[in-house]
C-alpha cells in the first residue's frame, strides 16, 4: 500500500496500543544497546545535547543526560520523562546546529522523505557533531505482504510463487552480485562528478499500513549503506571506518558513524 493511500498516523498509534513498541523493556537486551554505548563513550556524549530519531518508548533516554526524543505517535509521550516531540514528516522542529549528536535505530526505512530526513540531520548537527545511523538496510519487497510468515493456504497463486522463491532471492549468491553491480555504477557516478553533492538513491517500497505482519512490513524504503556513505561523503562528512572507497564498496549491514564537517557541506 502506498504511503498516501492510508492513514499511516493511525497505524502507528495503533501499533503502540498493541504493545508492539514495548516488547523490549530491558535496555541492555536491546540489539542497538552495545553499539550505542560504544558511540556514547567514544564521543563522551553523557552531558552533551543528543537527539534520538525514531525513539519509540524512549528506552535509551537515561543513557544520556541531555536527551531529546522524536517519534511519529502522540501516545508515545506517556513513556517519557525527558523532552519528546511528535514529528509527522521529515522536518525537524529544531534550529540549525542544535545537537552535538544524533542517533537512530531501525527508523529511516520508514521515512518516506528519507533524503530530506538525512538533510535535516545534517542541518541540526553542530559543526563537528556526530551521528550513529542504523536503519534496517535492504528491506525486502515481500515484507509488506508478510509472505515469509503467512501459510501458503492464505495466499493467492502469485503470492505462493513469490513465497516459494524467497529463499533463492534472499540468498547471498543471488543478491550480492546485484548489489555490488549497483554499487559500482553508483561509485562511477560519484567519481565522475567530484564537485556535486549526490542525490540519495534508494528503492521505494509499498509499505503495509493495514496489517503489521512482522518488523518492517511497514517499511517504505530499501536502503543500501553504500548509497548513504556516498551521499555523506559528497557533502564533506567523514564516515568512520569507510574513509577508503574500496572498503565502503564492501560495506555490510551495520550502523554507520559519521561526523559533520566543521565549516562547510561541500565536498572536500
Amino acid at each position: 500500500m502506498k504511503h498516501h493511500d492510508v492513514n499511516y498516523m493511525k497505524f502507528y498509534e495503533d501499533i503502540d496500543r498493541q504493545s508492539v513498541y514495548t516488547t523490549e523493556t530491558d535496555v541492555k537486551k536491546h540489539p542497538f544497546y552495545g553499539l550505542l554505548i560504544k558511540f556514547i563513550e567514544l564521543w563522551n556524549l553523557n552531558n552533551k545535547k543528543c537527539l534520538e530519531i525514531g525513539s519509540a518508548t524512549g528506552l535509551f533516554q537515561d543513557l544520556i543526560n541531555n536527551y531529546t526524543g522524536i517519534d511519529i505517535a502522540e501516545n508515545l509521550r506517556k513513556y517519557y520523562h525527558k523532552p519528546f516531540f511528535v514529528v509527522t514528516n521529515a522536518n525537524l522542529p529544531f534550529p540549525d546546529a542544535s545537537f552535538d549528536a544524533v542517533f537512530s535505530y531501525a527508523t529511516h526505512e520508514h521515512i518516506p522523505e528519507v533524503e530530506k530526513s538525512m538533510a535535516e540531520i545534517a542541518r541540526v548537527l553542530k559543526p563537528g557533531g556526530v551521528c550513529l545511523l542504523a536503519p534496517a538496510w535492504h528491506s525486502r519487497p515481500w515484507f509488506a505482504e508478510g509472505l515469509a510468515v503467512r501459510p501458503y493456504s492464505d495466499l493467492t497463486l502469485s503470492q505462493k510463487i513469490r513465497k516459494f522463491f524467497i529463499p533463492l532471492r534472499d540468498s547471498v549468491l543471488m543478491r550480492w552480485p546485484l548489489v555490488f553491480t549497483r554499487r559500482v555504477i553508483r561509485l562511477i557516478q560519484y567519481l565522475c562528478f567530484p564537485s556535486t553533492p549526490l542525490q540519495l538513491r534508494f528503492k521505494k517500497l509499498d509499505a503495509n499500513y493495514t496489517t503489521f505482519w512482522h518488523s518492517d512490513s511497514d517499511a517504505c524504503n530499501s536502503l543500501d549503506p553504500f548509497d548513504i556513505i556516498l551521499w555523506l561523503r559528497s557533502r564533506g562528512f567523514i564516515c568512520f571506518g569507510y574513509e577508503s572507497l574500496i572498503r565502503a564498496l564492501l560495506v555490510r549491514t551495520q550502523g554507520l558513524q559519521f561526523q559533520k564537517p566543521p565549516l562547510t557541506f561541500s565536498r572536500k
